[in-house]
C-alpha cells in the first residue's frame, strides 16, 4: 500500500480557513484531484468530509477519522462507501484489505492534523502538492516537507489563472 498526500497550499502553507477550503479556485488542480483519487480510497478528517456539503465524492471509498466514530453514520451509495474510524492507524488498517478492489495507492486528503500525523509517524510515501505562488490568510496549514526525507521528482509550472506548480515528492 502506498500512502499519498494530495494537497494544495499557498506559499505560506495555508490549506484552509475556518473549516472552509482556501480562497483560490483552480480548475486544473480540481481536475487533477478528481482524476487522481477516482476509484481509490481516501482518508480524511471529519472537517474535511464535512466540507463536501453532505455528499460523498463519487466512485471513491471514504475513511473519515473522528473522535467519536459511533456517533456518525452516512447513507452513501455502494459506489462511494463512507466509514468512520477513531484514528489514523485505524484508517490505515481499514484500508489495507481494500486495496485489491480500490487500488494500492491510498490518498490522504486532509485536513492539516491528518497530514501532520501521517508525516510524523512516517506513514507517508508520496506527496502530490499543488503549490499556489501567493500567500493567503488561513488557520489551517500544511506541514513543511522535510527534504531530507522526501525528494522532489516532478514539477510542472502553470501561470494562469494565478501562478502555481504541481510538485511530486517521494520518500527517499
Amino acid at each position: 500500500m502506498i500512502l499519498t498526500h494530495v494537497v494544495a497550499c499557498s506559499e505560506n502553507r495555508v490549506i484552509g480557513n475556518k473549516g472552509d477550503i482556501p480562497p483560490w479556485n483552480l480548475a486544473e488542480d480540481m481536475k487533477f484531484f478528481k482524476d487522481t483519487t477516482k476509484g481509490h480510497i481516501m482518508i480524511m478528517g471529519r472537517k474535511t468530509f464535512d466540507s463536501f456539503n453532505g455528499r460523498a465524492l463519487p466512485n471513491r471509498y471514504h475513511i473519515v477519522i473522528t473522535r467519536n466514530p459511533s456517533e456518525h453514520s452516512f447513507n452513501a451509495p455502494e459506489t462511494s462507501p463512507v466509514v468512520f474510524v477513531a484514528s489514523l492507524e485505524e484508517a490505515v488498517a481499514h484500508a489495507k484489505p481494500l486495496t485489491a478492489k480500490w487500488g494500492d495507492e491510498v490518498f490522504i486528503i486532509g485536513g492539516g492534523e491528518i497530514y501532520k500525523q501521517s508525516l510524523e509517524k512516517n506513514l507517508t510515501d508520496k506527496i502530490y502538492l499543488t503549490l499556489v505562488h501567493r500567500e493567503f490568510h488561513g488557520d489551517t496549514h500544511y506541514p513543511e516537507i522535510d527534504e531530507k526525507v522526501f525528494k522532489l521528482v516532478a514539477r510542472r509550472d502553470v501561470e494562469t489563472p494565478i501562478p502555481f506548480s504541481f510538485l511530486t515528492y517521494i520518500r527517499s
